[in-house]
C-alpha cells in the first residue's frame, strides 16, 4: 500500500474539526486525522507492506519548465507551496512521528510523490494499492480509468492533457471537454497519434475537434510528459514490510505528550504492530 502522503494530510486538515488541538491550543486535526486514515487503512485492507510517499519536489522543475502554468497558482513567491499555517506548523510534526513509529517513507530529489508512487508501483512483484485523492494517480489503474471514462486504462495521461486539470494548472486544449477527449482517445489512442494524424490530413476527428486540436499543436508535444507519472525515479529501496516495530518508542511517547495524539496514536500503533 502506496500513500500519497500530502493528499491525506490535507484532506485530514479540511476534514478533521480544528477543535483537536495539544495541550497549547495549536491544532493537530491533520496529524490525529491522518494517523486515523492509517489505523483504518490497515485494519481493512491488510497489506503486507506500506510506504508514506513524499514530495522532494511538489513543483519538478522538469514539469515547469515544458508548462510553466504546471501549479503556478499554488505557489508562493519565493517557489515553495501555498499552504494553510495552520497545516504549515504540523507537517513536521507528521514526519517525525511518522519516523517514531516506523513508518517507512519514500521521496526522490526533483520529483513529486506521484513519481515515486509510479515507480514503487513499476517495481512491485504484486499487487499495489494506493491511497489518494489526486486523479493523476487513476493513470497507475487501468480498470478504475476504464470503468470511469470508457476509455483504455493506459490511455488516462493522453485523456487529461486534452481535458486539462485546472488543479494543477494544466490548461487543456480548449474547446475540448470530459467527452471529446474520451471520443478522441477512443478514436486515436494517444495524443501523438492525433498530431499524426492531423499531419497526414486524415479525417475522422469526433465533434468538430479537428482545428481545436491543430490550434495547440505546441502544447500537445510537450503536454504528456508532464502528465505522465514517472515510473523511474531516483527512488532508494525501501521495505515497508509490515507489521513494524516501533522505530523509537521513547520519542513517540515524547510527541504524544506534547501534541496530545490520544487515542488516533493508540489505534495506529495497534494496527501497525499487528496487535
Amino acid at each position: 500500500m502506496l500513500l500519497d502522503t500530502a493528499s491525506l494530510y490535507f484532506r485530514a486538515f479540511y476534514g478533521v474539526p480544528e477543535t483537536l488541538t495539544a495541550p497549547d491550543g495549536t491544532p493537530v486535526n491533520a496529524v490525529r486525522g491522518l494517523l486515523d486514515m492509517i489505523a483504518r487503512l490497515v485494519r481493512a485492507r491488510r497489506p503486507g507492506a506500506l510506504v508514506a510517499c513524499l514530495d522532494a519536489d511538489w513543483r519538478p522543475a522538469f514539469r515547469v519548465a515544458v508548462i510553466p502554468s504546471y501549479k503556478a497558482h499554488r505557489a508562493r513567491p519565493d517557489g515553495s507551496e501555498e499552504v494553510p499555517p495552520l497545516l504549515a506548523a504540523q507537517v513536521p510534526v507528521i514526519g517525525e512521528v511518522l519516523a517514531a513509529l516506523g513508518v517507512a517513507t519514500a521521496g526522490a530529489a526533483g520529483y513529486e510523490a506521484d513519481d515515486v508512487i509510479g515507480t514503487l508501483t513499476a517495481r512491485a512483484g504484486g499487487p499495489v494499492e494506493v491511497v489518494t485523492g489526486d486523479r493523476d494517480l487513476f493513470q497507475l489503474d487501468e480498470a478504475v480509468v476504464t470503468a470511469r471514462y470508457h476509455i483504455p486504462g493506459r490511455a488516462y495521461a493522453d485523456f487529461a492533457v486534452l481535458r486539462g486539470d485546472p488543479s494543477d494548472g494544466l490548461p487543456g486544449v480548449a474547446g475540448v471537454g470530459e467527452k471529446t477527449a474520451a471520443a478522441l482517445v477512443r478514436t486515436f489512442g494517444t495524443v501523438a497519434a492525433m498530431v499524426a494524424a492531423i499531419d497526414a490530413g486524415q479525417g475522422g476527428f469526433p465533434m468538430s475537434s479537428r482545428p481545436k486540436l491543430a490550434a495547440e499543436r505546441a502544447y500537445l508535444a510537450v503536454a504528456p510528459d508532464v502528465v505522465r507519472v514517472a515510473a523511474d525515479a531516483p527512488v532508494p529501496h525501501v521495505d515497508g514490510t509490515l507489521p513494524v516495530t516501533l522505530a523509537a518508542p521513547d520519542r513517540l511517547t515524547a510527541l504524544d505528550e506534547r501534541w496530545d495524539l490520544g487515542s488516533s496514536l493508540r489505534r495506529a500503533v495497534a494496527a501497525l504492530t499487528g496487535e
